[in-house]
């Protein structure tokens, strides 16, 4: 992806995550709507000035409207060489790092034997699972991941998903990362 096609889907994705209209957006960092719309079919070539203005106006980063997107999917395996760090009582290893501006609920899941298909959430939307006791397929419903215990995986929940346990007992912590709204 070009360096315009990144920062013009960016601008679209943090746009349509503040719930911003293309008008709003453009009158706020200063620019014709037909500009933005150019910038965000990924067309345009705008000045420092013009991502700094977007930038300000979706009250985000200027790396975050040029950094490239992250994969959708990402999955951490139980014995994946992980940063890890050590304390008197306690070791952490990071699994994943979630960027938000929003709301973190946390659950701890049953998943039984059959299919749950889960429609797609809210755009901005992501869960991360933490398999604790088991194994199942989780995931995007058209890429689905299998885990076992001690495995992770994040992914954009604003794609239809699916669970699927595979053992007698299956359990885990989900974490669904809503956007501020």
């Amino acid at each position: 992806m070009d360096l315009a096609q990144v920062v013009g889907t960016n601008v679209h994705r943090l746009r349509t995550a503040a719930g911003i209209s293309l008008a709003d957006l453009a009158s706020a960092g200063g620019i014709s709507k037909t500009t933005l719309h150019g910038i965000e079919q990924g067309q345009g070539n705008p000045t420092l000035s013009t991502l700094w203005a977007l930038a300000t106006a979706l009250k985000a980063s200027l790396g975050e409207l040029l950094e490239s997107p992250a994969s959708t999917v990402e999955v951490v395996r139980a014995d994946d060489r992980r940063p890890r760090v050590e304390g008197d009582a306690v070791s952490a290893r990071l699994l994943h790092r979630i960027r938000l501006r929003g709301t973190v609920e946390v659950y701890d899941i049953a998943i039984a034997g059959s299919t749950q298909h889960s429609d797609a959430h809210l755009s901005g939307v992501e869960e991360c699972l933490v398999l604790t006791h088991g194994r199942v397929t989780t995931g995007p419903a058209d890429s689905p991941t299998d885990l076992a215990e001690g495995d992770s995986i994040r992914f954009d929940a604003a794609r239809p998903h699916l669970y699927r346990g595979h053992a007698a007992h299956n359990r885990a912590v989900l974490l669904m990362v809503h956007p501020e709204s």
